[in-house]
């Protein structure tokens, strides 16, 4: 039966709610456009309400890399005791904690805050473009289907959905079409700390500690990680104790087990550690059934800690995230493509609107991964040119599918820096909607800089 469709329209639309879609609503709507933040799911807030560790926000010499929205966030976490503290790992960087039961509240407040309207449950599935320019996306959800129209666009669905619509340039993981694998965050209660860390100094041969030759040698780092108190402690998949599980089977295979407190109320931990290689997380079919063979590890990951790390003995599965956790799909190729050497060397940019400072870290098949720290623990900038797909006019991206190699993509995926990028996208989607500029290029990138800086974004000052 023909339907008439409904119609709206906005000054930024953003599609997909994770860390960086947040990020670019709240920026957009803070700077006066008619923003909308639709998501195909239930929640916004994507990883971080998953309990894993926020990285990309301190890089390794505990210089603070992010700021502005991403402060008011923490701050509100904080306001509610959520706010577990950042803290250097003593392995490549430093992490911030926070409470994800908190943030499921935390993230709808500062939406609210900044005038933007909330679409969940609706799946954008088809884009109008005419000569370049998004004209409209077309979102399916129980009201039927709606045409969304607007003055600009952000991809925040972090597989460059919206661009790959559109007919952008689009890569998606190494040439032969490998994929970092998919994983499923779970959390324990109930830990008691001193045992883990006096498991940690008996058994440092386990420990993934000190990898970053900017700290100071494995035995000093395991006494600074103690002595700071934070139970992020992460167990190397090539360490005996893994190793000799994994190879009888008891555990499934993986690279390491990395805990980080998410509730010192509850003696919380979260735990990264399942893994299922070769998914496309583009193709519904393989995504879904990942699923149940990723439960199975999070039970047998809760049994494996109860029975062979001191501290857990007694503690209890609390929890896992509500969706699988995908590090790789598509990447779009923007004016400018960050690259590894960008990274690593920690270059900065006349044109950065954002810093990244995490590791190049690539997870692969069973036990491998790849880790390449930032030049002396320092930070990178990430110019405007990654978020502006070639060939498109009003659409940015932001987050893990902006514009980078493979390395690149490696290090600025995380939910730190990708909240950074949103914030910068959401801010120039603003200036771009209120000036009428037509095309995002035409934006002056100082004119985005400096409103970036008074809104308290790290552009500058760091190593």
């Amino acid at each position: 039966m023909a339907q008439r469709m409904r119609q709206e329209d906005y000054d930024v639309v953003v599609v997909g709610g994770g860390a960086s879609g947040i990020m670019a609503a709240a920026a957009a709507g803070k700077h006066g456009a008619r923003t909308l933040l639709l998501d195909a799911g239930p929640s916004v807030g994507g990883e971080l309400l998953s309990g894993i560790g926020v990285a990309g926000c301190v890089n390794a010499r505990g210089e603070w890399a992010v700021g502005g929205l991403v402060s008011e966030l923490i701050a509100e976490c904080d306001s509610m005791g959520g706010y577990v503290g950042d803290f250097c790992e003593w392995r490549l960087n430093w992490l911030v904690a926070v409470d994800p039961e908190v943030v499921k509240l935390a993230v709808p407040r500062l939406l609210r805050r900044y005038g933007v309207s909330l679409l969940l449950y609706t799946f954008a599935e088809d884009v109008v473009v005419q000569d370049g320019r998004v004209t409209g996306i077309v979102v399916l959800n129980k009201s039927q289907r709606t045409l969304i129209t607007a003055k600009q666009f952000i991809d925040c669905s972090g597989d460059a959905d919206i661009a790959a619509y559109a007919g952008a340039p689009v890569l998606k993981g190494e040439e032969d079409g490998g994929l970092q694998p998919v994983s499923l965050v779970f959390r324990m209660s109930g830990l008691e700390q001193d045992k883990l860390f006096d498991f940690v100094r008996r058994r440092p041969e386990n420990i993934m500690i000190g990898e970053n030759p900017f700290y100071p040698g494995k035995a000093e780092c395991i006494d600074n990680l103690i002595k700071a108190g934070f139970p992020r402690v992460a167990f190397d998949g090539k360490g005996p104790l893994l190793a000799r599980s994994m190879a009888s089977g008891d555990v499934y295979q993986t690279s390491l087990i990395s805990i980080c407190p998410v509730s010192t109320q509850r003696r919380e931990v979260s735990c990264n550690t399942t893994r299922i290689a070769h998914v496309d997380a583009t193709d519904t079919r393989q995504l879904s059934n990942a699923l149940p063979d990723l439960t199975e590890q999070v039970w047998t990951g809760v049994k494996f800690l109860k029975a062979n790390v001191p501290g857990f003995e007694n503690a209890n599965f609390a929890g896992a995230a509500s969706r699988i956790g995908i590090r790789e799909t598509r990447r779009i190729v923007g004016e400018y493509v960050l690259t590894g050497e960008d990274c690593r060397s920690g270059r900065k940019f006349v044109d950065g609107i954002a810093k990244g400072c995490h590791h190049i870290d690539i997870h692969g098949e069973g036990t491998k991964q790849v880790r390449i720290p930032v030049l002396n623990g320092g930070t990178y900038d990430i110019p405007y040119g990654c978020l502006i797909p070639k060939g498109l006019t009003n659409l940015l991206v932001s987050g893990r599918c902006m514009s980078g190699t493979r390395e690149g993509n490696g290090t600025a995926r995380v939910m730190g820096t990708v909240m950074a990028t949103g914030q910068a996208a959401g801010t120039a989607a603003a200036i771009c909607a209120r000036q009428g500029l037509e095309d995002t290029r035409d934006l002056p990138i100082q004119e985005l800089r400096q409103q970036l800086r008074e809104d308290g974004a790290v552009l500058d000052g760091t190593h």
